[in-house]
């Protein structure tokens, strides 16, 4: 994205930002600096790097990245300063020890950067170019990944891990999107196994028809509860039978009687039950199957709504169910025949011991005595199936840290039995724990429950009802909340919405590998950087451009060099580094990069408003700085989609 050139070569103030605006003031200095360092431009511009804070410039070289000899790197860098020429993009470089730090001249910047945001708007922060099968080439087309995430278990809560899962994954899906990339969005549920023989069976003592198609999650999940009452005392009886069977025989006594006793309770027992309804499962028994798939089907349909209030959709549905038996045999035989796996008391294991390089991932069960497959199994035969399909170039599981073992031992075994092509196209996303969730279930947290809790405390604090606000607030302060609030139209859907953002910010405020402990009252505060005060910084922006009532023909021809002040220089500094946040996301795929950005910048805003009026200013003034908050706001809403919020037009200031 180079910038434009006079006849002479020289540059005129102006750049052409197509992707990221930072690329062509990189390429502007470089050539600049070339024939003063002796190094081609080619090689500066990767190593002119954006600064953590603004006091240090726009743009840093560290000298000795050059690794130019002779000279130290201080006195190089008063040497390179002195002789490099004036610019019109940028200011005269200032040294700092080692590092030359260029700042960006404020009026090429406000023009370059406001026009760009306000021609490009959503699009402003993406480039396309990035997921090209090959950019010299578009004709090749896009590259495909596979985002697989969430992935619940049929008739077991949609825990906080899934909950992580889901907002990340969504989250990595968007950011790769915004690249150019063709993202596959995929869920891979937990919908196969014994439990689904044991939930059949159940259904059948304590199912009924009209709670199933109310909330087919909640009553799946309740008579598997219910079932598992009755099963947990049978396994309990069997284990200590066991125990003393195992004695006897250390005694030498005569067990005939107690082992005839075992197998008679293990014959009658609930979860042996379970075994032979999936093994009809597995057989293709009609009824079986019937059944399966309408606990299935109805809780997709449940997950799809439920989903779609946190702005998430799939383009597949996938699940243990879907992996072919002949695929997992496949799998177990090229294991088998390429010496990877070996047989270990009946089953069938990989040891990765070994080999010290991968000694750490110890031994892999692909088969049990029975011949039954085993999670991994599958996994391999549908990361080879999904290969096969679409072609993928990468795939990221985003999975709990708890799985970090059984991924990287999935990876480590398709390399070893020839799928090494594959194995480098994976890659595992983990994040942490979430500690300290109350519940309305018991042990058991539902995301509907966690989301409708938020909605709740959103909604008391719109209506003034919280304890905090009743204790920090005097009477005309809560009676002008309850007079704004009875002006919403749809306060129950802002509520939901602020809830949602509440929620999902809390989750990606921190690392992902990080614990957090979930806090309905800090998540839910307007105060600090949380989901709320981001809804509210963006409404106060859509409730500025409504009052000014200017428009967009107007916005665009505003005489941007009017803003002259540090705050509106210093906030378009800010917007101009929008397409270098996502594009180091690319490589963190860490959210709290992107949320940083944002609460950095609507702080920015927020200390700019006394200093940067509309209303009562001159008409041309009042033009440029509702082009700079438009521009502002533009790039907040495109940072907040990204993240998977939903950007609230309307909040009522006496909310704050």
């Amino acid at each position: 994205m180079p910038s434009k050139t006079s006849p002479t070569g020289e540059a005129t103030g102006d750049v052409e930002p197509a992707g990221n605006p930072i690329d062509s003031y990189r390429e502007h200095v470089a050539k600049l600096l070339a024939p003063i360092v002796g190094v081609s431009a080619v090689d500066i511009v990767p190593r002119l790097q954006t600064t953590l804070s603004q006091d240090k410039g726009d743009l840093m070289l560290a000298v000795p990245s050059l690794r130019i000899k002779g000279k130290s790197p201080g006195d190089l860098a008063v040497e390179w300063a002195g002789k490099f020429p004036s610019s019109d993009l940028v200011e005269h470089p200032v040294v700092s020890g080692t590092f030359l730090q260029f700042f960006y001249k404020p009026e090429p910047l406000m023009r370059n950067i406001i026009k760009a945001i306000l021609r490009t708007k959503q699009a402003y922060g993406s480039n396309p170019q990035l997921g090209l099968k090959d950019p010299e080439n578009p004709s090749l087309g896009k590259k495909t990944i596979i985002v697989e995430f969430s992935s619940p278990n049929i008739a077991k809560p949609f825990h906080a891990g899934h909950l992580r899962s889901t907002i990340i994954g969504g989250f990595i899906a968007n950011l790769y999107e915004t690249a150019g990339w063709n993202v596959i969005r995929m869920n891979y549920l937990g919908d196969w196994g014994r439990q689904y023989g044991l939930l059949a069976n159940a259904f059948e003592l304590y199912g009924d028809e009209e709670k199933l198609k109310a909330d087919p999650i909640a009553h799946l999940f309740d008579i598997y509860v219910e079932i598992n009452k009755v099963s947990a005392p049978e396994e309990e009886i069997i284990k200590e039978k066991k125990d003393e069977l195992k004695k006897a025989k250390e005694a030498k006594s005569d067990t005939t009687a107690l082992e005839q006793e075992i197998s008679a309770l293990e014959a009658e027992s609930t979860n042996e039950k379970a075994r032979k309804s999936f093994k009809r499962l597995e057989d293709g028994d009609p009824k079986a199957l019937e059944t399966w798939r309408r606990f299935r089907d109805l809780s997709i349909d449940k997950y799809k709504k439920t989903y779609a209030r946190l702005n998430i959709h799939y383009d597949q549905f996938s699940g243990e169910s879907q992996v072919e038996k002949f695929r997992m045999d496949a799998a177990a035989k090229r294991l088998k025949e390429s010496g990877v796996s070996e047989n270990s008391e009946g089953a069938v294991v990989v040891d990765l011991t070994k080999d010290p390089k991968t000694k750490k991932l110890g031994k892999a069960l692909v088969q049990k005595k029975d011949g039954s497959s085993l999670y991994l199994t599958r996994d391999i035969g549908e990361a080879v199936k999904r290969d096969e399909i679409y072609h993928f170039d990468k795939m990221i599981y985003v999975v709990a840290a708890q799985q970090d073992l059984h991924l990287a031992q999935l990876f480590k075994i398709l390399e070893l039995m020839g799928h090494d092509d594959v194995a480098k196209k994976c890659q595992h996303v983990n994040f942490g724990m979430v500690l300290g969730m109350s519940t309305r279930r018991g042990t058991v947290k539902f995301l509907d429950d966690i989301l409708r809790d938020a909605a709740d405390r959103m909604h008391s604090v719109m209506k003034g009802e919280t304890e905090d606000q009743k204790e920090n607030q005097n009477e005309k302060d809560l009676q002008r909340i309850k007079d704004k609030y009875s002006q919403l139209e749809d306060p129950e859907g802002t509520a939901d919405i602020l809830g949602i953002s509440a929620v999902m910010v809390q989750d990606m405020t921190g690392k992902r590998i990080n614990n957090y402990t979930f806090d309905l009252m800090r998540m839910t505060s307007f105060e600090g950087d949380t989901g709320p005060y981001l809804q509210y910084a963006h409404a106060r922006l859509c409730s500025i451009t409504r009052k000014a009532q200017v428009s967009s023909e107007e916005l665009n021809s505003a005489d941007l060099s009017l803003l002259k002040e540090s705050h509106a220089v210093n906030l378009v500094r800010a917007l101009a580094t929008w397409p270098e946040v996502v594009q180091t996301t690319l490589k963190t795929l860490e959210p709290i990069t992107v949320l940083s950005y944002l609460f950095k910048m609507t702080h920015m805003l927020s200390s700019s408003y006394d200093v940067l009026q509309v209303v009562g200013s001159e008409p041309e003034v009042k033009k440029a700085r509702m082009a700079l908050y438009e521009a502002a706001r533009q790039v907040l809403n495109n940072g907040m989609k990204l993240l998977g919020l939903s950007p609230l037009q309307r909040l009522v200031s006496a909310f704050w």
